[in-house]
């Protein structure tokens, strides 16, 4: 009786009240000063959990086979790796099939309290096979990290190995800059590509697959965000943001972009054709060394290839030209750059390469061809899979093409698309520069498209970045007239939303518009919203003068030489210097270039 009231005075201490005590004293008919009957069992909890006073006697060593098996049994019958089995039984250490018993819960989540510091018996570790369950010995506990730096192509690239590799079964997570995505859905918005987007990617628990674009801000304030990366490509180093936070040549800036490759660990994807790039391959410790080239004729990637290395080529063949890895002396032709829809029919040159990137560092994380080839032709260069990445809208009577370059090389390289591309009409480009770019870089802009359209209007970005309003299509169209463009055909409207309003109601049938955006959203809805019935007919008195007949591609610099009638054959890259190699270092991973002495 001393026992029932201590137990009673604890549980009023503890609680205030003895709501649970009474309404089982009550239900047998009893008070806390009541004396039970002879043999009478009192009970003050309806339950035996831990946390309303109930003991846990260990039983490990004396629990029946049988109870263990059926308990593992009802664990796995509903699909649990961990369980807790409540079972009913008289006595544990007898079988169920001899004095009968039951199972009456199974838990999910079942307590390790009572089982490492039991009310009697022995104490069992019973989070140690549970870990070593999730997390086998020896086993890798991290996801493949791929990284892809460069000036131009990061976006478009990354995109398209995390395509490749949804195709290959994984579950990808993606930085860009135009935010982060999980599995192809967006879940933060905004330029991602620095290293707290990487980290946020990295503690996403449904991925098993990280693709990082990593850009030069992001690298200048803090680093990679992680230690290694399984792959790290470097897609090309060109002229853009020079002069800003240190920056102020191109050595500069491929030494920063180097850090891609210099903490990849499995393998260096390296552009061949660019001299910068290429002398990165002498500061990385991977354990592959993938060079990509566009010219076949590459004397390095060529001895490479010979000594077991790994590339990815574009080879010509009579049906065009091939996408074509090597590894290990191994050929394995991959895919016509015309079946790929992002390069429109292998014209794009630009995508042919970032295709072949996508596809060198697929390879390289382990994908398999079948998986990579897939990929490759269901990848498509809309807006809403690539936004301001080469678009196209064909539902005016005339094209446009869209695209948010913003440096030399980039507008350089869709105005080669623009001249490649069959136009039976003129072509007219809306271009613009960044107001926090050097005027040389503004120039150089201008200068990347004069002489190949025939009409140019020059605006200016929504953020003047301490510029005059109208100050960025003021040089860009000086430096057109410098280059010999007449004024005739070059206007100035700095808002952006009339420069484009003003391209789309001069497009006539046949015509080609390529225009650079900014405010990638809004400008694409107002391309595909743009009404041409409404729009007043050009005249002679209102339409600008086109540009004289040697602005337009002659047919022997067009698209109809290539091996399907229609489609050109790719620009060959820019000449590649001649190598000397006997000062390259030659080892297992293939050919490559030695560190320069002053790093």
């Amino acid at each position: 009786m001393e026992f029932l009231k201590t137990q009673l005075s604890r549980v009023q201490d503890q609680f205030g009240q003895l709501t649970a005590s009474q309404k089982m004293l009550a239900a047998a008919g009893l008070q806390s000063d009541s004396i039970p009957g002879p043999g009478q069992a009192v009970y003050l909890r309806s339950t035996a959990n831990l946390s309303t006073g109930g003991t846990a006697t260990d039983v490990t060593d004396v629990i029946h086979p049988d109870n263990r098996e059926m308990a593992e049994r009802a664990v796995r019958a509903i699909g649990l790796d961990v369980g807790g089995v409540d079972f009913l039984s008289k006595d544990i250490t007898e079988s169920y099939r001899t004095i009968g018993g039951g199972i009456c819960e199974v838990n999910a989540a079942p307590g390790f309290r009572m089982h490492v510091a039991p009310s009697e018996g022995k104490g069992r570790d019973v989070a140690a096979p549970v870990v070593n369950m999730l997390f086998p010995p020896g086993a890798s506990a991290r996801v493949p990290i791929a990284a892809i730096t460069g000036t131009n192509g990061k976006t478009t690239t990354a995109r398209m190995l995390a395509h490749l590799t949804k195709m290959g079964g994984y579950t990808p997570g993606l930085t860009t800059t135009d935010g982060v995505y999980i599995d192809g859905q967006r879940t933060v918005q905004g330029d991602m590509t620095g290293p707290m987007s990487a980290r946020m990617v990295l503690a996403d628990p449904q991925i098993d697959i990280a693709i990082l674009e990593t850009a030069r801000g992001g690298l200048l304030r803090a680093g990679m965000g992680v230690r290694e990366v399984n792959v790290g490509g470097v897609l090309n180093v060109q002229s853009d943001h020079l002069g800003l936070k240190g920056i102020d040549t191109l050595e500069q800036l491929a030494e920063l972009k180097r850090i891609v490759v210099e903490v990849a660990t499995d393998c260096a994807v390296l552009n061949a054709d660019d001299p910068l790039v290429l002398k990165m391959s002498g500061y990385t410790e991977a354990k592959n060394i993938c060079y990509v080239t566009m010219n076949p004729q590459h004397a390095l990637v060529r001895e490479h290839i010979r000594s077991g290395g790994r590339a990815c080529a574009l080879e010509a063949g009579v049906n065009g030209q091939m996408i074509t890895l090597y590894d290990r002396g191994g050929h394995i032709p991959l895919l016509w750059t015309h079946l790929i829809p992002a390069t429109l029919e292998g014209r794009a040159t630009h995508n042919v390469q970032n295709a072949m990137f996508a596809a060198a560092m697929a390879f390289s994380l382990g994908l398999k061809l079948d998986a990579i080839r897939q990929g490759l032709r269901t990848f498509d260069s809309t807006f809403f899979q690539a936004p301001g990445r080469m678009n196209v809208f064909n539902e005016h009577p005339f094209k446009v093409l869209f695209d948010y370059g913003h440096n030399a090389h980039a507008v350089g390289m869709m105005a080669d698309l623009a001249r490649r591309l069959d136009v039976t009409g003129r072509r007219i480009v809306v271009l613009a520069g960044p107001g926090d770019r050097r005027d040389e870089d503004l120039v150089a802009i201008a200068k990347a498209v004069a002489g190949r359209f025939d009409h140019y209007i020059c605006r200016r970005d929504d953020g003047l970045r301490d510029r005059a309003p109208d100050e960025v299509p003021r040089i860009q169209s000086q430096a057109l007239r410098a280059a010999g463009v007449p004024d005739g055909a070059i206007s100035i409207i700095p808002d952006e939303q009339e420069a484009i309003e003003a391209a789309l109601r001069m497009g006539e049938p046949g015509d080609l518009l390529l225009i650079f955006a900014d405010a990638l959203v809004r400008s694409w809805k107002q391309i595909t919203k743009f009404k041409t019935s409404g729009a007043p007919a050009a005249n002679s008195a209102s339409r600008p003068a086109a540009a004289p007949a040697p602005s337009r591609p002659s047919p022997a610099a067009g698209a109809n030489a290539g091996p399907h009638g229609d489609l050109g054959a790719p620009i060959a890259p820019e000449a590649v210097p001649a190598f000397n190699l006997e000062g390259l270092i030659r080892d297992e991973r293939g050919i490559r270039m030695a560190p320069e002495s002053d790093d």
